[in-house]
């Protein structure tokens, strides 16, 4: 069984190698809009966009197309990438010392045995700040990371040191919840990290 990551990102790649699957990376080309407004909903869109994408250019027979899309939300309001410095700073300074929520939503695309289904899901966790002094969101904006990170930060890089606790599946804030897709995938393999399927 081939798998296929519909996304560039490299912070999935690194789960799903730390994880044990061997795939190839063929990023999603699909224009990303979403008709939904529950951030759950949005995300399963958005993640079913994706795959399709791919799973309808590169058409193969024993394939798992595995698109994601990850947003961050507080207060209903959906937080992306930061358009700029400034905004970046005007996210983090929202977010410290309150707790926000990471969505991330999960479609596979399965083709085996000639047939094809789906499989479309979502995690939710929630993040907790600390208190962040303002020299230290400064010298953060500074460093670029927030910059092409939804809600502006990364919990995988130096931000870490601001994360008071999350509650829920880390790999999801970072992008990927690993864990509910090998579940998933057990459903559908008896092993899904066998090269024998």
């Amino acid at each position: 069984m081939k798998y296929i990551l519909a996304s560039a990102s490299p912070r999935r790649k690194e789960l799903l190698t730390q994880a044990g699957f061997q795939f190839e990376i063929i990023p999603s080309l699909a224009e990303e809009t979403y008709t939904k407004t529950a951030p759950s909903e949005i995300v399963t869109e958005l993640a079913a966009q994706k795959a399709a994408d791919v799973f309808h250019r590169h058409k193969e027979e024993n394939c798992v197309v595995i698109g994601a899309d990850t947003i961050v939300v507080y207060r209903d309001e959906i937080l992306g990438k930061p358009a700029d410095k400034q905004e970046a700073y005007d996210m983090l300074s929202m977010l410290a010392d309150r707790t926000h929520q990471v969505y991330t939503g999960v479609s596979l695309i399965i083709s085996k045995k000639g047939k094809v289904h789906t499989r479309t899901f979502y995690e939710s966790t929630d993040v907790t700040f600390c208190p962040i002094c303002k020299e230290d969101l400064r010298a953060y904006v500074e460093s670029g990371e927030p910059l092409d990170k939804a809600g502006a930060y990364g919990i995988q890089g130096s931000f870490a040191i601001h994360v008071r606790c999350i509650s829920g599946d880390y790999s999801n804030v970072v992008g990927l919840p690993v864990c509910r897709l090998y579940q998933e995938l057990l459903k559908e393999f008896t092993s899904p990290l066998s090269p024998e399927i």
